[in-house]
């Protein structure tokens, strides 16, 4: 199937994580699709990724930026738009669980906001007169942490609502310009960050063991790969009448009865 993606100009903030990280398995699969993929994020290994475009033939652009910086946000946009001309995808996908629960400090917390919400604002807030003209569109990457909660994470949960409520805000504040607003929610996806946790415990396969019976589909985590798919096809218009939609890419962790896991993952 085409997703009429060739050439689409597609910014993707926290872009330039660790290989197999979801923003970097975002940013490799817009590219193979013929999309222009735009890194936004404070890690110079943009630069790597870029440059491996570029061996490739393939254009794209890295803004080295702190995306709690609205000087240096509204600076990335303005760069990505002086090159282009255009910008018709932005897609939120910056998330740290940083564990800042009850204990921690009210800076702390807020810290938490700027990063895991705040940079969402920003981003959409800079990009808006170029989706405008472009009638493009926002996606925004969240997490079950939104819906679930976790425990000592109330700054990441709280971001992750927020992050939740501005896409549907989103979508009903921007129909009048032809621009749609969707999240995806993410479960368990084995990623650097999660294998780099699961190293920190007395015993990572135990309970990583447990994650997967956790979750009823299959048993295992998402890839981010399967992730990257879905991305892709709300991004595109082929799914020109979605907006304002949670989108759940997790095996079912979130709404599947529990005892599924009993029954079928033993």
């Amino acid at each position: 199937m085409d997703l009429g993606l060739k050439n689409k100009v597609v910014v993707v903030s926290g872009g330039a994580g660790k290989e197999g990280s979801i923003g970097v398995t975002i940013i490799k699969m817009l590219a193979d699709e013929g999309a222009i993929p735009v890194i936004i994020d404070r890690n110079e290994r943009g630069n790597v990724y870029v440059n491996q475009f570029k061996d490739k033939g393939i254009d794209s652009l890295f803004c080295q930026t702190d995306v709690t910086d609205p000087t240096q946000m509204q600076s990335a946009v303005s760069k990505i738009a002086q090159k282009y001309g255009r910008i018709d995808v932005i897609i939120n996908n910056v998330g740290v669980n940083d564990g800042v629960g009850l204990s921690a400090t009210y800076e702390a917390f807020m810290a938490s906001l700027k990063l895991n919400l705040a940079s969402y604002f920003l981003l959409a807030k800079f990009a808006l007169p170029y989706l405008k003209k472009s009638k493009g569109n926002i996606l925004n990457i969240g997490s079950k942490v939104a819906l679930t909660g976790q425990g000592a994470t109330s700054g990441y949960a709280a971001a992750k609502g927020g992050v939740l409520a501005l896409t549907r805000e989103w979508a009903v504040a921007l129909i009048e310009y032809g621009i749609r607003s969707n999240a995806i929610i993410i479960a368990e996806s084995f990623t650097p960050a999660y294998d780099e946790w699961l190293k920190t415990l007395p015993d990572g396969g135990a309970a990583l063991a447990k994650i997967n019976k956790s979750i009823p589909f299959e048993a295992r985590m998402t890839k981010p790969e399967e992730i990257g798919n879905t991305v892709l096809f709300l991004i595109s218009d082929r799914s020109s009448h979605t907006t304002g939609q949670f989108v759940f890419v997790d095996g079912g962790y979130v709404h599947l009865d529990r005892a599924l896991i009993n029954d079928i993952n033993v």
